[in-house]
């Protein structure tokens, strides 16, 4: 009887279902955490990048102004 108590007792206490919420949860914040800096920084990323190309294409970097996207003038 005892050890019939002591199986039941553990398989109460088992934390499997909420360790798998727990590390659901911490994956969600995660990507929202991703999704909200991609979001901020992808003007300035795309900005950087075009920059990138531009020098390695030896062009002109003419950078963002209000509306209006950075861009690169080729080289003659």
């Amino acid at each position: 009887m005892l050890s019939l108590y002591t199986n039941l007792s553990v398989r109460l206490r088992s934390e499997k279902g909420a360790t798998a919420v727990e590390y659901g949860i911490m994956v969600a914040l995660i990507a929202v955490v991703i999704i909200a800096a991609v979001t901020l920084l992808g003007g300035t990323m795309q900005d950087t990048f075009t920059q990138i190309q531009c020098s390695v294409s030896k062009g002109t970097f003419v950078a963002r102004a209000g509306n209006v996207a950075a861009s690169c003038t080729p080289a003659p």
